[in-house]
């Protein structure tokens, strides 16, 4: 019972931390919101002669805002962890190390989830689309989990090795591919009005993949993190 409850409060004060310090600063959140509106409004000036188009690209314009965006705060939120020694002083502490990881990952997904929210409300305002249904948003909250834990994941790969600007999306892109595969097609079929018989797969797919990452991660992120 003791282990639970260094655990939880462990995970509590990881993820309090980030979310004080980014309501603080605002600088993460201020990023990845100011690259999904400009990514918005280069999609719609580019496809506004389109209509057609720009109706058959709003799924994939959707993640890859979703995709790039997150990485860009992953990357900033631990290259500033890791020049403050946050990170260090964290591995240091006497907490489980899956309290850090999933404390990590609580934070990223909410800045994640954040910044897909509002870009799904603004390509539904400048689309001309309606993209703020319960589905659609159940897509984005398992698409959004399975991104954060492999960001978070590799993040503490790449966090450790020269160059992290560019390693991180190199190791992300790759293995985040499946769970953005079934994302985009779940969320054309939704907007295409199928039922729920033809994208259940992509759903399930969605949900496997989160379950089967999240394993892999609390087995891996011991080994990660050890000098």
């Amino acid at each position: 019972m003791k282990q639970f409850v260094v655990f939880f409060n462990a995970l509590f004060a990881i993820t309090w931390k980030d979310l004080r310090a980014e309501f603080r600063s605002r600088q993460l959140i201020s990023s990845m919101v100011l690259f999904a509106l400009l990514c918005v409004l280069i999609f719609y000036f580019t496809l506004e002669a389109h209509p057609e188009a720009r109706v058959a690209a709003t799924p994939s314009v959707l993640w890859v805002i979703v995709v790039f965006a997150g990485t860009l705060g992953l990357s900033r939120s631990l290259a500033a962890e890791q020049e403050s020694g946050g990170l260090e002083a964290m591995l240091l502490a006497p907490i489980p190390r899956a309290a850090l990881f999933y404390g990590k990952l609580i934070s990223t997904w909410l800045f994640t989830l954040i910044v897909a929210l509002l870009a799904e409300a603004l390509l539904s305002l400048l689309f001309n689309l309606w993209l703020l249904s319960p589905d659609l948003t159940l897509v984005l909250l398992l698409g959004t989990i399975g991104f954060a834990i492999i960001g978070t994941l590799l993040g503490s790969i790449a966090v450790q090795a020269n160059g992290r600007e560019t390693t991180l999306p190199i190791l992300i892109l790759p293995v985040a591919l499946p769970i953005v595969a079934a994302a985009v097609h779940a969320t054309g079929d939704i907007l295409d009005g199928r039922p729920l018989d033809d994208w259940a797969i992509w759903l399930a797919l969605l949900g496997s993949f989160d379950l089967i990452f999240l394993v892999l991660a609390f087995v891996l992120f011991d080994f990660i993190v050890e000098d």
